[in-house]
């Protein structure tokens, strides 16, 4: 990470209640759905892999407040809840970037290995406190695909929370994906989050090219 140039003080919503608010918009997902029903590949997996790339290519989704300091992180990698087919057992796992792997593929079955170590106790699952998520280069990705939701809503555990949330839910039948996400208004505005839906449907037309 880096410190970067970014006037804390002078920031209008440093001092707010909270600072977090969340957007939500559909992405067309049928090319990358269609693929990983034709490939017996994991749609959950390369969705999140979409999405933290988008995530990772809009740098003020990167930043933090770290001892008073404005920071920028090199990369986030991922957090996710898992839940085992019977929905009894639910942990937690971090998982690497996909540009630590040599492509999306091998990224995947790394991710679904990784899934099914912790579900059978194989492996730890990831934890560390809410309070503390800031502190490290994650943002937390969270799919919930029964349900074709229009928005969502997330606990605040501290109102200047700065980690990115980010949910998607269920494909409809135009093959339409809802995505949220929750930010900080300190560092990201309309324009980043644009950026970001827009580098989130490139991923999903063109990780399988």
């Amino acid at each position: 990470m880096k410190e970067i140039e970014f006037n804390l003080d002078e920031n209008p919503f440093i001092n707010f209640l909270s600072a977090r608010y969340a957007m939500s918009a559909r992405v067309n997902v049928e090319k990358m759905w269609k693929w990983c029903h034709e490939n017996d590949k994991s749609f959950f997996i390369m969705s999140m892999g979409c999405l933290m790339n988008a995530v990772n290519s809009v740098p003020e989704l990167k930043r933090r407040i770290i001892d008073g300091k404005a920071i920028e992180y090199d990369y986030l990698e991922g957090l996710s809840p898992i839940m085992d087919e019977g929905n009894k057992i639910y942990k937690e796992m971090r998982v690497k970037t996909p540009q630590e792997f040599d492509d999306i593929l091998t990224w995947h079955d790394y991710v679904r290995e990784l899934s099914s170590d912790i579900l059978s106790g194989k492996k730890e699952g990831f934890f560390i406190e809410m309070e503390k998520r800031d502190l490290t280069n994650v943002a937390n990705f969270s799919c919930i695909p029964w349900v074709d939701f229009d928005m969502i809503t997330n606990c605040v555990v501290d109102g200047n929370a700065i980690q990115p949330l980010i949910t998607w839910g269920k494909v409809n039948s135009d093959f339409e994906m809802s995505v949220s996400i929750t930010v900080s208004h300190i560092f990201v505005n309309g324009r980043e989050l644009a950026k970001f839906y827009e580098n989130a449907q490139k991923e999903f037309n063109n990780t399988i090219d």
